[in-house]
């Protein structure tokens, strides 16, 4: 994948969905709600001074774009919709 974001965006993947809770209840694909935080794959210059490759980022709900690049799911983010990074 070959893929830079431009202006202040971010390419991010998303974590798995949980398929089961703590107790082992199994989640039904219906109850399922997307993860709100993933990992960031590439960074465009003008969010490279606050994000950088490898963080993992918490975004709103309804910020993110869905894309399919090479046959897999990712996010793409304006940097406003990223409400925190958790660092490693």
């Amino acid at each position: 994948m070959n893929f830079t974001p431009i202006d202040d965006r971010i390419l991010v993947k998303r974590e798995e969905e949980a398929t089961k809770t703590a107790s082992g209840i199994y989640i039904p694909d219906s109850a399922k709600e997307k993860p709100q935080r993933g990992e960031v794959l590439a960074v465009s210059k003008k969010a490279s001074e606050d994000i950088s490759v490898g963080d993992t980022v918490v975004f709103e709900k309804f910020g993110a774009r869905e894309l399919v690049l090479d046959g897999e799911d990712y996010i793409v983010l304006k940097i406003e919709d990223i409400l925190g990074v958790i660092k490693k």
